[in-house]
């Protein structure tokens, strides 16, 4: 099971790496053999939020290449802490959440499933829908989803 994690997050973030080498910006302080590439610790720049959309509770964004101009699509880690949640919300653009670890409740259009790790959500525009932890721990997911013409 560690294994597994481990592997697909090695591929989440190099899949992070290939996507800020295809936005053609220099990564800021550090060097890199491949001009545009960016590679960014998530240690430097996590951000203690409420949960999203009048979720509530504490919640911890990881926001990757956001302050990268013309990246075009938003990359985020978010561990959901227990009592926190994604609040339920119409969707205007397609968004992709994918559980890395823990247990959570995903709601869709007014109905529920159970959700944990290796479960990808799509939402498309016009549905609704939210995301909460169940269980004692944390839900921590990968978000990703296109960012507004600039």
């Amino acid at each position: 099971m560690i294994g597994r994690y481990l592997a697909l997050t090695s591929a989440i973030a190099m899949a992070g790496v290939v996507a800020g080498i295809a936005a053609g910006q220099s990564a800021v302080g550090s060097k890199s053999a491949t001009p545009g590439s960016v590679v960014v610790d998530e240690a430097a720049i996590a951000v203690h939020q409420p949960g999203p959309h009048d979720g509530g509770g504490d919640t911890t964004a990881f926001p990757f290449f956001a302050n990268i101009s013309d990246f075009k699509m938003a990359f985020r880690k978010r561990v959901l802490h227990k009592g926190s949640t994604i609040g339920y919300h119409l969707q205007d653009f397609d968004e992709v959440y994918y559980i890395l670890s823990g247990t959570g409740e995903y709601t869709l259009n007014g109905g529920r499933r159970q959700v944990g790790p290796g479960t990808a959500m799509l939402t498309r525009p016009g549905d609704s829908h939210g995301l909460r932890p169940t269980g004692d721990g944390e839900l921590v997911l990968i978000i990703a989803y296109p960012t507004p013409a600039q």
